[in-house]
């Protein structure tokens, strides 16, 4: 299954994809309304929203270090880096948890 080269969000449904970019496909979240990548703080901002979306506890450095592991992850950001990923990640248990939730 394809995903988002920014963020790493499913692209089963084909209403998910928002542009086939150079590096490759990007969901309709991560991109512009003329198809290019949003910035990294741009995204790194909805991937908390997006984590702080399935928690109750609504912990936001928690959101974030899920965010920037699951970010730099990503070919997309190790190739076009940004100091916005800077800083502490999830752990492996707090990912686990993480993606026990999904």
């Amino acid at each position: 299954m394809k995903t988002c080269i920014a963020c790493s969000m499913p692209l089963a449904d084909p209403e998910n994809l928002g542009a086939e970019t150079k590096d490759g496909p990007a969901c309709v979240h991560c991109v512009t309304s003329d198809g290019k990548i949003r910035s990294c703080e741009e995204i790194f901002e909805g991937g908390i929203e997006f984590f702080l979306s399935i928690t109750t506890d609504s912990d936001r450095s928690l959101a974030e270090r899920l965010t920037r592991r699951n970010m730099n992850s990503l070919s997309y950001w190790q190739e076009n880096g940004s100091n916005c990923l800077e800083g502490e990640e999830a752990s492996d248990e707090e990912h686990k948890a993480m993606l026990a939730k999904l």
